[in-house]
């Protein structure tokens, strides 16, 4: 067994880049691209939930001693994201195109990001009790 995880090619914390990444830009795009006028601070939700999970990437990626804290902690976040974009399901009627788009994208990027965090952390417990 390799001594370390990938997941779709990237490692955990890389992950957790390009996401919270994703996130953030999409976030920013959404607020810019509503039609209310003024625009609504809400549009940048996945900003908000992407940018600890960035940052928890950056740090994760500095500090390997406190690696497994950084991905709890964005473990967290995630289960946030899926548990916020999950109102996709109930609220299609009464949402906008782009808040569809941006619970759909919180919901998916979210989930992954957790299948890929679960994997990684029986992958390390595998290694330790080998």
């Amino acid at each position: 067994m390799s001594d370390d995880f990938t997941y779709l090619g990237l490692s955990v914390p890389k992950l957790a880049l390009v996401d919270g990444g994703l996130l953030v830009l999409w976030g920013v795009a959404a607020y810019f691209l509503q039609s209310a006028d003024p625009p609504s601070i809400t549009a940048m939700i996945p900003a908000f939930l992407g940018a600890p999970l960035l940052v928890l990437g950056i740090l994760a990626g500095r500090n390997e001693a406190n690696l497994h804290h950084y991905m709890h902690a964005a473990m967290v976040v995630a289960l946030a994201m899926v548990l916020g974009g999950a109102r996709v399901i109930t609220g299609l009627d009464e949402m906008s195109g782009l808040a569809i788009a941006s619970h759909a994208l919180l919901l998916v990027v979210g989930a992954n990001f957790m299948v890929a965090g679960i994997m990684s952390f029986r992958h390390a417990r595998r290694l330790r009790e080998a």
